[in-house]
């Protein structure tokens, strides 16, 4: 059984809709450390990361929103995420938006360097996250943390940690990518990582799209980080995101793909992220969440 350890991120800066702050209390509502810790593992939730609401700063560059904030937040998560993996414990960030990647992925990256070997990531989202200043057409910096970790702009968050890249396109895999910008297209297809949209999941099944996902991101790796952003789930099972596109994941779907992760026994680390209290109902986005981290961490159907 593992050690876990829960990270709040109330982090409500990288978006244009507010309510992502309230996400890690609603996924704690929702049962997630009754839930793991019903399946034989230590839970110790570590609290939340502190983060300035955008009531308090000034938005500063058009081209990054808040950027300097989201910075520091994501280096304080940094710092916590290193500390749970050195403890040999499986952090667990609940977001926030998911600009909070920049940290926790950036942990897990430097966990992996320490080993000697790389990271592989696995980047569950209806969005590909890989805009920059240049290509931003909103300025909302959660849609650029991808970019940052494979070593792009913003340089801000691409150097969290103090180096640059954390993960290699090779060993880098987006799931369930049903909605990108056009200049963001371009981005995706120039840098090499591998993709699977939602047209590959309806041709191929989810079950093989994952296994091939694990397959990619485990070759020669010391891990794999999954970073799931509830988007990716249709939401008619998620309403309470911010960025909510039809035609995504239903139920089953991401329950298998979370099981299917569980088996391999290749993960190191989990983000849960863009979890919207304010456009929920009921909680049940939350609910979800928890639901999935349990299946992420060993639940069997039988």
């Amino acid at each position: 059984m593992a050690h876990i350890h829960l990270i709040g991120v109330p982090l409500d800066l990288g978006g244009g809709r507010r309510g992502v702050d309230m996400g890690p209390s609603a996924v704690r509502i929702a049962g997630i450390g009754t839930r793991l810790t019903a399946l034989g593992h230590h839970v110790q939730d570590r609290g939340d990361i502190l983060t300035p609401t955008p009531e308090t700063r000034e938005a500063g560059d058009p081209k990054k929103r808040y950027v300097r904030e989201i910075h520091d937040v994501c280096e304080a998560l940094y710092a916590q995420a290193l500390d749970s993996h050195a403890a040999g414990a499986f952090p667990i960030v609940i977001g926030g938006d998911h600009s909070l990647a920049a940290g926790s992925v950036a942990a897990s990256a430097t966990h992996a360097k320490r080993q000697g070997r790389p990271l592989g990531l696995i980047w569950v989202d209806a969005h590909a996250d890989m805009n920059t200043p240049a290509t931003t057409g909103s300025g909302n910096v959660h849609g650029m943390p991808l970019a940052a970790l494979l070593g792009e702009d913003p340089r801000e968050l691409a150097l969290v940690g103090g180096y640059q890249p954390k993960v290699a396109p090779g060993h880098t895999v987006l799931v369930g990518i049903r909605n990108l910008d056009e200049r963001e297209k371009e981005e995706v297809r120039a840098s090499g990582v591998h993709v699977f949209t939602m047209k590959d999941i309806d041709r191929q099944g989810a079950a093989s799209v994952i296994e091939q996902a694990i397959e990619i991101a485990g070759r020669d790796t010391a891990g794999i980080h999954v970073s799931f952003d509830l988007d990716v789930c249709d939401p008619a099972i998620a309403p309470g995101v911010g960025t909510p596109v039809r035609g995504g994941l239903n139920y089953r779907e991401a329950h298998m793909a979370m099981e299917i992760l569980s088996d391999a026994r290749r993960i190191i680390a989990l983000d849960l992220v863009e979890v919207n209290p304010v456009l929920d109902h009921q909680n049940m986005t939350a609910v979800l969440a928890a639901e999935l981290a349990a299946s992420a961490l060993g639940q069997k159907i039988l």
